[in-house]
């Protein structure tokens, strides 16, 4: 995965995976938004990662149309998201593919690099080397970078929501593992059976889910506890207690459901009128 700068053809963000993925080009964003800020437009593949795309015309239910995440995160940073299936009209960003995959696997042999762990710590080393030898000097171009987002900004934009319904015991069924609603006073929090809520997992793994108007952290129930509860001493069931303030974003927040649903009916308008 990799970005660069159509501008001065400085390479703005690479990163290594075993396949084309969303987390992938998170990653590229992330690097994008770290070193140089917010950028005007994104022009990619018509890759579903990126495009919103219909499987029927005539099917209405949301849940079986690809409403892409990476677009959400977009709109929500003011990124315009342009893409196009002709490679040449993205020549710049095909040509650097070319060139990284003739230099990019002797540079890795050289380095002694034999996993994706080691490419990616080595990456930012060849980029800057890379910038410094072919991309064009930007003091005679106005740069169109937003301002940068802090890290904890960052973390909260690139997430991947899904929506979820809280069963009968209260929790929430996430990759096949079960967790529990978590206030910001560390309190657990119950809701009916089929109360939907979006599950959110940021950048860095961290589960939150927004029921309602709320936001909560999701916390893992373990299988088994490690200790019981009857047997454990006073001083253990005191400390167990004992629970730590969670940070938990404010509800201005754009992972609010009612924002999400707005982006999703647009996408789906905005394709019937394209087919119109």
């Amino acid at each position: 995965h990799a970005a660069i700068d159509d501008a001065t053809g400085m390479v703005v963000g690479a990163y290594f995976d075993t396949q084309e993925t969303l987390n992938g080009y998170y990653r590229v964003f992330q690097q994008v938004l770290e070193n140089y800020g917010i950028p005007y437009m994104f022009y990619t593949d018509r890759r579903t990662v990126f495009e919103y795309k219909k499987l029927d015309e005539k099917e209405r239910d949301l849940s079986k149309n690809t409403l892409t995440q990476f677009g959400y995160a977009c709109k929500q940073l003011g990124v315009e998201l342009k893409v196009t299936s002709i490679p040449q009209a993205k020549g710049r960003v095909e040509r650097l593919f070319g060139t990284l995959q003739s230099r990019l696997p002797i540079e890795l042999r050289l380095a002694g690099i034999t996993t994706i762990e080691q490419a990616n710590e080595f990456l930012p080393r060849y980029l800057d080397k890379f910038n410094r030898q072919f991309a064009l000097s930007p003091h005679s171009i106005k740069s169109v970078f937003e301002t940068q987002p802090t890290s904890e900004e960052i973390n909260l934009f690139l997430a991947v929501l899904t929506e979820r319904k809280v069963d009968a015991g209260h929790c929430i069924r996430y990759e096949n593992r079960y967790y529990k609603l978590v206030d910001r006073h560390g309190m657990d929090t119950c809701y009916h059976k089929g109360t939907s809520a979006m599950v959110i997992k940021t950048l860095d793994g961290t589960l939150y889910s927004c029921v309602d108007k709320e936001i909560y952290v999701l916390e893992e129930i373990p299988d088994h506890e490690r200790k019981s509860r009857y047997f454990s001493t006073k001083k253990e069931l005191e400390k167990s207690r004992e629970k730590k303030p969670r940070y938990i974003p404010s509800m201005d927040h754009p992972w609010r459901k009612c924002n999400y649903m707005k982006y999703v009916y647009a996408m789906v308008g905005k394709e019937e009128q394209w087919a119109s």
